[in-house]
């Protein structure tokens, strides 16, 4: 699933193509929003909250916000992409168009959501019920105003859960997933399994702080990197290296889940640099996360 810094950069290219300008054409291709007239309205901005993508439109024919204005609201889960052609050329890219959720035709430019996971349409007024559940936002306007402080705040507020399970609850902070989460708790030096409590020296602040970090460096820049080193196959620590050793240490790199179910994630970790708690396994080998086949994740036996 796109992380934050990946949704980041989709809104920004959406608000710099289309903010400003008005609507010729607007085709929501989702069940109860088909007939929703969006034409004449001006794309006032185009921001991401965590995961979401927030397009803020005028009200009926106008310039400005206000009574009336509209919020179009995405969110890509899986699979989801905005793509941005030139208005009235071919689509540079073939898109199945069973799976083209939303088009909309400004002047220049035309935004495609292909195979998006949610589109809403609800006052701007209303925003906040669609997004009000969730936590700062990593890479949020608001995250050096008190953000950092409200989302190490939100995890010790449960200092007994696993670290890895409270980073992936968008309540507790918006826009980390399951590469941001291995990443900076392999930087941290813990597993996923970690308690909240058991953070080393700085805890929540510091953990907090580094993933900041990392989306901030990794959301201008067209891949996910965390070492350092961005040539493809060395930019990550753990993340999808199971089966493979670990760059620090050369130990197996492993993956579990963490969480509970229906909301466990995998969660990838080397056994020697990182300390604390882990499941139990019976040491078999692991393939790369994705080398099982199509729709298995190898994973070790885990057990309680």
């Amino acid at each position: 699933m796109p992380e934050g810094d990946v949704v980041w950069r989709t809104a920004s290219r959406l608000h710099a193509a289309l903010a400003g300008r008005p609507l010729l054409e607007a085709d929501l291709r989702w069940p109860d929003l088909a007939t929703a007239d969006l034409r004449g309205r001006t794309v006032l901005e185009v921001v991401s909250a965590g995961k979401h993508v927030l397009a803020r439109l005028s009200g009926p024919g106008g310039a400005s916000a206000g009574p009336g204005a509209l919020t179009l609201h995405s969110h890509l889960r899986m699979e989801g992409s905005w793509h941005l052609h030139a208005t009235g050329e071919r689509w540079r890219t073939a898109r199945a168009a069973h799976a083209v959720r939303a088009v909309l035709v400004a002047p220049g430019w035309t935004a495609v959501g292909h195979r998006l996971g949610m589109l809403d349409l609800v006052p701007t007024a209303e925003e906040r019920t669609l997004v009000g559940h969730l936590g700062p936002d990593v890479l949020g306007p608001g995250w050096g105003r008190g953000g950092a402080r409200a989302a190490a705040a939100n995890l010790d507020a449960d200092p007994a859960r696993p670290v890895g399970e409270a980073l992936l609850d968008q309540r507790v902070l918006a826009g980390v997933g399951t590469f941001f989460m291995a990443e900076a708790l392999f930087v941290l030096g813990v597993t996923p399994w970690t308690p909240v409590g058991a953070l080393p020296d700085g805890g929540s602040d510091r953990l907090v702080a580094l993933l900041h970090r990392m989306l901030a460096a990794c959301r201008t820049t067209p891949f996910q990197a965390t070492t350092g080193d961005t040539r493809p196959g060395h930019r990550q620590w753990v993340h999808a290296r199971s089966g493979r050793p670990c760059r620090r240490c050369g130990t197996t790199v492993r993956v579990a889940m963490v969480g509970t179910a229906p909301q466990e994630r995998t969660a990838f970790y080397c056994p020697a640099c990182q300390r604390g708690p882990a499941p139990t396994d019976d040491g078999r080998p692991q393939r790369p996360l994705g080398a099982a086949g199509r729709g298995q994740v190898a994973r070790p036996s885990i057990s309680s």
